[in-house]
Order: C-alpha cells, then sequence, then structure tokens
C-alpha cells in the first residue's frame, strides 16, 4: 500500500520569497502580505505577478486586517470582493478565519464565503487555534464544507500541539485535510508528521537578509525593524525542509 507523500507549503509575502519557495521545491504556497500582522490579504498586483511565475499551486490569504477574527459587516465585504478578485486572477485557493466573539467558528459567514468560492480550494487558517475548544471547530469546519485546516492544534507551535494535532487528524478522517502549521522547520518536521499522521506541513521559514540601499539614513524609521534589512524566504531552507519529509 503506497503512502501519500508529504506536502509542503511555504507561506510567502513577496515575489521574492514565492520565486524562492517553487525553486527550493515546496508544493504549493500561500500568499499573504504584511507578515508583522501575522498576514493580510495581499494586492491585487502582486496576486497577478506570483501567478504569472508560478507553476505550483497558489493560495491566497484573505484577511482584511490584523488582530481578531471577529469581522464587522463592512470587513466581511470586503472579503468577499477579495475573494472574487482571487478567483479572477486564477489562484487555486483560498485561506481565511472567521470566528463569534464566544471563541467558535462564524458558521453562517463562513459557509457564504466558501460558497462564494467555489471552485476555488478553500482553507480555514489558525483563527482555529484561537477558538475555545479546536475539536469541536474542526467538526464545525466540516459542516461548513471547509476543504483543509491549517492548525497548531491551539498550541503556540505544533511541537507543543502534537497531542491535540494527533486527535485531530483521528477525527478528521477523510472528511478534511489538515495542514500542520506553527514553528515547523527541517529539524523538526519529521516529528511531528510520524507523530501525528498528518500529510501536509506548512512553513515560513522567513530570514533577515541585508536589503540593496547602499545609501542608509538611520535617523529615520517608518515600521518595527529595519528599513535596510527584508524579511525573505530562502531557496536553500525550503529545500532543507522538502528534503527532510522525504520518505517520510
Amino acid at each position: 500500500m503506497s503512502i501519500t507523500p508529504i506536502i509542503v507549503e511555504i507561506a510567502a509575502h513577496s515575489v521574492q520569497s514565492a520565486v524562492a519557495a517553487q525553486a527550493g521545491g515546496a508544493h504549493r504556497v500561500e500568499l499573504f502580505s504584511d507578515p508583522l500582522e501575522g498576514g493580510v490579504t495581499p494586492s491585487e498586483g502582486l496576486i497577478e505577478v506570483v501567478r504569472e511565475k508560478l507553476t505550483v499551486p497558489l493560495h491566497v490569504i484573505v484577511r482584511p486586517r490584523g488582530g481578531d477574527f471577529c469581522y464587522s459587516e463592512a470587513e466581511f465585504d470586503a472579503m468577499c470582493r477579495d475573494v472574487a478578485v482571487a478567483k479572477r486572477i486564477g489562484v487555486d485557493g483560498v485561506v481565511f478565519g472567521l470566528l463569534e466573539p464566544e471563541g467558535s467558528i462564524n458558521v453562517g459567514l463562513t459557509s457564504h464565503l466558501v460558497e462564494a468560492a467555489r471552485p476555488l480550494s478553500v482553507t480555514f487558517h489558525r483563527a482555529i487555534d484561537m477558538c475555545r475548544d479546536v475539536l469541536d471547530a474542526l467538526r464545525t469546519s466540516v459542516r461548513c464544507g471547509i476543504d483543509r485546516v491549517l492548525t497548531s492544534g491551539g498550541a503556540a507551535d505544533a511541537c507543543l500541539g502534537v497531542p491535540i494535532l494527533k486527535v485531530m487528524a483521528e477525527q478528521a478522517g477523510d472528511h478534511i485535510t489538515l495542514i500542520a502549521a506553527g514553528g515547523i522547520r527541517a529539524e523538526n518536521v519529521g516529528t511531528i508528521v510520524e507523530q501525528t499522521g498528518i500529510r501536509e506541513v506548512h512553513a515560513g521559514l522567513r530570514s533577515r537578509v541585508p536589503g540593496p540601499m547602499l545609501f542608509q539614513n538611520e535617523k529615520v524609521s517608518f515600521g518595527v525593524g529595519s528599513e535596510f534589512e527584508q524579511l525573505v524566504v530562502r531557496q536553500e531552507d525550503v529545500r532543507s525542509l522538502v528534503e527532510a519529509v522525504r520518505g517520510l
């Protein structure tokens, strides 16, 4: 009996990182913007350029802002429009998460957005890790028609979440696909996969590298960190992760 190969999904927030992810052997790229906010919807232009440069499946985050996952009517309207843009550009899937204030999945809005997204693949992102009961949330996501759930098992990272991830995988069965996420690297991915049975993993693998600027005005700053460094995904880091899962 053959074993399904491990799928490696890489989160990228720039053209450079998306291209590096593919070159490193990633099986899928999740595109977003603003990593310092945990990821928000990328611009139409960014989606178009990345779509033109990639041949692997491309999934796009649909998140109108940072912070929590309880959205206003206007924010939900923006999410619906962003899904329509992603469909028009020709991505393969969208990634979102919508919660109720008490810590459960917002069934009505989630189901509506799933329907609006079809025929694209739909992933419920790590908003599920902010739910009061991740196992109940997993069952709810199945009822909403979600295809995949991105999760650390409600823990700070996938390593700490292994016990719950294992239970989630058992409950998911053939009903829904789990993607293990949170601090996954070449050094720990084997343990996570072997202990949970999950066959898809998601990693950021971002590194700080010097930018191209020769002149640097250190007196001015426009955000967190240095304007003269860039957060990037490096091809060699992706390759190491892909090689680490080969044969698991």
